[in-house]
């Protein structure tokens, strides 16, 4: 059985994508693990780093993203989404990467997000804007070991499909006053719904991203944090580096260490991913 892992934060910037895609990767290549990524960010950069923009243009075209999926819902007399189409298989721009599958994304799903709290009950009230996802990866989603889902930057119908389906959740967050503000709004939030929908979703853990070490307000920040965060602290911290924000760039790479850095990039994410499965219990 898969275990699902959502990465979250409602504030852009704050390394959430980077993150999503690093952990994958690690999973697939040093920890040999079957993965899919669901990009469910209406910004599509998980899908881009991992396809690069001219496949994704092409998926976008023929209507294989999520977004597709989406829209059937608000369409169900119409269905167009086939989940074997768009689910791209041994995504990535690492060679070592063999075992990681893509959902894509697409920008057309910030206009459905708005749509999906007026779409139809159906039948029977079956139709539920928060289980469209679910629905459409029952099928599949125990091929893998792990899923990780990168979700937009709010708690929207879209990011609710995303912690539907999920066991438990990341906070990617820069040590700063803006980037933890929204923190306990978003675990307050996610138990609230966990609780309605009667299904554990458990907070893993907070993902200190974009580091620096000679900040005195990013080492008081995480200090505070470390005292009074409504969720636990991964020990691994990623430090702000330009490898690692080039890593965004699709090209063709031998190896995980010659796209996030030498000097000791690497290594910290590898190390994240350790801490992230041992959470997960995977």
């Amino acid at each position: 059985m898969a275990t699902v892992i959502s990465t979250i934060n409602l504030k852009g910037g704050v390394g959430k994508t980077t993150t999503t895609v690093a952990i994958a990767e690690m999973m697939s290549a040093e920890f040999s693990k079957k993965v899919l990524a669901i990009d469910l960010d209406p910004q599509t950069n998980a899908t881009t780093m991992l396809i690069g923009e001219e496949k994704w243009r092409e998926l976008n075209d023929e209507e294989n993203t999520l977004a597709q999926l989406f829209k059937d819902a608000l369409e169900p007399d119409n269905k167009k989404f086939d989940i074997n189409k768009a689910i791209q298989k041994r995504v990535s721009n690492v060679a070592d990467v063999r075992t990681l599958d893509l959902l894509p994304s697409s920008l057309d799903l910030i206009d459905v997000q708005d749509k999906l709290a007026t779409m139809s009950s159906g039948r029977f009230y079956a139709e539920n804007p928060v289980d469209i996802l679910r629905r459409a990866t029952k099928p599949i989603i125990d091929d893998y070991d792990v899923v990780l889902i990168d979700c937009p930057p709010n708690l929207g119908i879209i990011t609710l499909n995303g912690l539907r389906i999920s066991d438990g959740y990341i906070i990617p967050a820069i040590p700063d006053v803006l980037s933890t503000y929204g923190i306990p709004q978003i675990i307050s939030r996610i138990k609230q719904f966990s609780e309605t929908i009667t299904e554990p979703i458990n907070a893993y853990g907070i993902v200190i991203s974009k580091y620096r070490t000679q900040s005195t307000v990013h080492h008081s920040v995480l200090k505070s944090m470390k005292h009074h965060s409504d969720a636990p602290i991964f020990e691994t911290l990623i430090p702000e580096n330009n490898q690692i924000a080039g890593a965004a760039e699709y090209k063709p790479v031998s190896t995980l260490r010659q796209k996030w850095g030498y000097q000791g990039q690497f290594d910290y994410y590898r190390q994240l991913t350790k801490e992230i499965m041992k959470k997960a219990g995977i």
